[in-house]
């Protein structure tokens, strides 16, 4: 299995975009219903109801594209064929002392359980040197995805990283916080 992690330009955002809402129905799942991932009066699954169709989300997305100096959107590809996303923030779209955020991940259904999440992720921490950040839901419906940051992030670093709960800019969150500045 040949497996990439690729940074997109504006012509492949479509892609991403094309994912993304498959993403948002997956994280309704760990937030249930009246959760902030359920779907609008409309059927999309954003909070605001302004979204009436995926162009108007696609729209808000752009902003990965626009503003390359610090905001990264990469595509993960499995023998060549688009499998996931991760979108990785730099100041000033992190909190305070941390260099790099895993704001978003997802890798689609048919991908996962072979280690291409994991391998993907190791590949992208590889490619930014500094302080990292990433948090997910820890409530019970998502001990999977706690599961999987917590075995990829204790991998990567060797066991050398914080694992706590606290408040974050998205809610209360089980939080990761390591280095690869080594």
């Amino acid at each position: 299995m040949n497996i990439e992690v690729k940074l997109t330009n504006k012509d492949e955002a479509y892609l991403i975009k094309n994912m993304y809402p498959l993403y948002l129905h997956d994280l309704s799942g760990h937030y249930g219903l009246g959760g902030e991932y359920a779907p609008n009066h409309h059927g999309i699954f954003e909070q605001s109801q302004q979204y009436r169709t995926l162009q108007d989300q696609y729209d808000v997305q752009n902003i990965w594209w626009e503003k390359p100096e610090c905001l990264y959107p990469f595509l993960m590809i499995v023998d060549g064929i688009p499998a996931g996303f991760a979108f990785i923030a730099t100041p000033p779209y992190c909190s305070k002392g941390t260099e790099y955020f895993v704001h978003d991940f997802f890798l689609m259904q048919p991908f996962r359980g072979l280690g291409v999440a994991e391998h993907a992720a190791s590949m992208i921490f590889g490619m930014f040197r500094g302080n990292w950040e990433l948090f997910t839901n820890p409530s019970e419906k998502n001990k999977i995805g706690q599961s999987f940051w917590r075995k990829t992030v204790a991998n990567y670093t060797e066991g050398n990283y914080r694992e706590m709960y606290g408040q974050t800019f998205d809610g209360y969150k089980l939080i990761f916080q390591f280095s690869n500045q080594f």
